[in-house]
This record gives C-alpha cells, sequence and structure tokens, in this order.
C-alpha cells in the first residue's frame, strides 16, 4: 500500500526541478499519483476496506489541490505534469 524509499527516490529524481528538490508541487502531485495507484490495486482485493478509502480519498483532494495551485501559478508546468503523469484534463 505504501511506495518504497527506493521507489520514492526514482520519483523525486525524475520529478525534481534542481537538485534535491522534494517539495515542488511537481513531485508533490507524483508521490501522490505514486501512492494513489498502489491503493487503487489494494482495493481491487479489498473492497471493504473502508478505512482505507478514507485515505485514498484525502490524497486525491490533495493532489487535485496541488495541481489547482500549480494550474493557478504556471499553466505550463500544470500541462506538462499531467502529460507526464497520465493524468486527465
Amino acid at each position: 500500500m505504501t511506495i518504497t524509499a527506493e521507489r520514492k527516490a526514482e520519483v523525486v529524481k525524475e520529478h525534481a526541478r534542481q537538485e534535491g528538490d522534494t517539495g515542488s508541487p511537481e513531485v508533490q502531485v507524483a508521490i501522490l499519483s505514486e501512492r494513489i495507484k498502489n491503493l487503487t490495486e489494494h482495493f481491487k482485493g479489498h473492497k471493504k476496506d473502508n478505512h482505507s478509502r478514507r485515505g485514498l480519498l484525502m490524497m486525491v483532494n490533495k493532489r487535485r489541490s496541488l495541481l489547482d495551485y500549480l494550474r493557478k501559478t504556471d499553466g505550463q508546468r500544470y500541462l506538462d505534469l499531467i502529460a507526464k503523469l497520465g493524468l486527465r484534463k
């Protein structure tokens, strides 16, 4: 359900704007997307896990808020990110 430290480091390295960047919206959205993908797979086998489902919904809302912020501040970075992650909109 969680991502490993190695996978998280790969995601950070792939989406970082500069060396050591872990706080930019791109990195945060990428990490959240990875966690959401893992939780979605978890729910295919555990349909009644409502406690984790609440956490999933909170992650989706957080990702949406970060994407809205990025779209407001820099539209081109937003478009590049959703194309790279394969998100809709």
